[in-house]
């Protein structure tokens, strides 16, 4: 890491996608890109793919939308490919794919078209810099990413050819961290050591009509209609309508005209829904004790005067900043490469899981008979860390255990995860295996047997730790699901 001299952090998102830079002899001067192609002037372009009827790429971003289909061509069936990103989710109805491709290709093939305009990028920036030795490359999930999905987006980026292979110059941070990170690098919003601040991250999926989202105030006086000529805007959307809607269109020439009704329609649903997590995310923050001192709007959507408007009018008595940093939209990945400037900006973290490992226990009354063994004894789930607990970065949990019998010559070591704060078993529903390894018992006295089983939370990854008594280590690493 010594050699790192430029911060790369890609902001990979489900309908937009971006990155930043800044060097390291320059820290305050974060460059978000702007240059896309067809797209220029937007720090974002589209998370968006379009195949041919082979699955051969064709184009990528705001070109994969906006290319009109050839009329001297019959049509096809081939769609531009969205919103690929949730495939990484467990949501159970997953977006679209065309028939013979893979999550994990798509996800590689954007990656890969992005990567080559960050080496460019950085090529033309600072023509000595060695990429796959000198750049570090910060990506940004979703809080909820498990340590799965970040393994997958791990092996798709160095298939992309962004990283090399067993390369450290890879490494993740939360999307809310992130932001966090740059809203309190603002000195404008004083934020203080222990102090407990909110973000609001509203992403931009409505750029198709950017100039309805950002200057409609929800107030009629100010209203004015928007007319849309949806075959300029959004040519493909042709290809999608059929029968007498494609007719009814044809006579529009593709014009749709949105009243102010019209609007307030479309934004009233999606901000309860905002507001209603708010108020859960504020409720759930007094009961553990944390007075909000400000709320920070960031992601496209935040943009909104109306969505402004309504969350001030709803929580200006309860939080007394209420702000928008300069250019929201890239509070994210901005955040992401101050993060990679000076990781120890991160000091601790709230436990997205319980960690625990499995322990042969004396049989009891409460436990059913058909998890006796042979020997009396049942597997129970030993917890090392809970869900919720406050854990500074290579904080070292530490526990002693020893082998249930003296002839025992191996000790398999096992650790789970839940969303329980505790469990009784670690086959029961909600208990997941996160990793597995087997090391060697010495043979020694009783007392010599025993195992210090050692976890140390760093800031992406977990380290495990195995030693004996008599000095043997066993060591294991697997990345902390933040």
């Amino acid at each position: 890491m010594s050699e790192i001299r430029v911060v790369v952090a890609i902001d990979f998102g489900t309908t937009y996608s971006g990155f930043a830079y800044a060097h390291r002899s320059n820290p305050n001067e974060i460059t978000a890109y702007c240059n896309w192609q067809g797209y220029n002037a937007r720090f974002k372009t589209f998370t968006v793919l379009k195949y041919d009827e082979s699955l051969k790429l064709m184009s990528w971003g705001y070109p994969a939308l906006a290319e009109k289909p050839d009329r001297r061509k019959k049509p096809s069936n081939i769609y531009p490919v969205e919103r690929f990103k949730l495939h990484l989710g467990d949501m159970e109805n997953k977006p679209y794919l065309p028939e013979g491709l893979d999550f994990k290709t798509a996800i590689t093939d954007y990656l890969r078209e992005m990567g080559i305009v960050i080496k460019e990028t950085i090529k033309t920036k600072w023509q000595k810099i060695d990429f796959f030795r000198q750049v570090l490359i910060v990506m940004t999930i979703p809080a909820e990413f498990d340590s799965q999905a970040m393994k997958i987006m791990r092996k798709c980026a160095y298939d992309a050819g962004i990283i090399n292979e067993g390369s450290e110059n890879l490494e993740f941070t939360t999307e809310p961290e992130a932001a966090a990170v740059y809203c309190m690098k603002k000195k404008e919003y004083h934020i203080g050591v222990g102090s407990s601040f909110m973000i609001v991250d509203c992403g931009g999926g409505t750029d198709f009509c950017r100039r309805v989202k950002t200057q409609f105030t929800g107030q009629e006086s100010h209203a004015q209609t928007h007319e849309f000529d949806l075959s300029k805007l959004c040519p493909v959307l042709k290809q999608c309508v059929k029968g007498e809607k494609y007719d009814e269109m044809e006579e529009m020439e593709w014009i749709v005209e949105l009243t102010f009704d019209d609007v307030k329609l479309m934004f009233n649903p999606v901000i309860e829904r905002i507001i209603s997590l708010i108020h859960k995310q504020l409720d759930k923050s007094h009961e553990n004790g944390y007075d909000i001192c400000a709320m920070f709007l960031v992601g496209g959507f935040s943009e909104s005067k109306y969505l402004q408007a309504r969350i001030k009018k709803e929580f200006g008595h309860k939080v007394p900043n209420i702000s928008v940093p300069i250019q929201p939209v890239t509070a994210v990945v901005r955040g992401a490469v101050q993060f990679g400037l000076e990781k120890e900006i991160i000091k601790t973290r709230v436990l997205k899981w319980t960690y625990g490992t499995d322990v042969a226990k004396k049989w009891g009354q409460g436990d059913p008979i058909k998890r006796k063994r042979s020997d009396g004894r049942v597997l129970k789930f030993s917890r090392l860390a809970k869900r919720g607990d406050q854990v500074a970065v290579n904080e070292k949990i530490v526990k002693t255990y020893y082998p249930p019998n003296t002839v025992q010559k191996k000790l398999g070591l096992d650790i789970y995860v839940t969303r329980k704060d505790n469990a009784t078993y670690c086959d029961e529903p909600g208990v997941e295996l996160l990793d597995s390894w087997c090391v060697d018992i010495p043979n020694a006295s009783k007392e010599n047997r025993a195992f210090e089983f050692t976890l140390t939370f760093g800031k992406v990854e977990i380290e495990a730790i195995a030693q004996a008594k008599t000095g043997e280590k066993y060591e294991n690493t697997f990345d902390l699901d933040m």
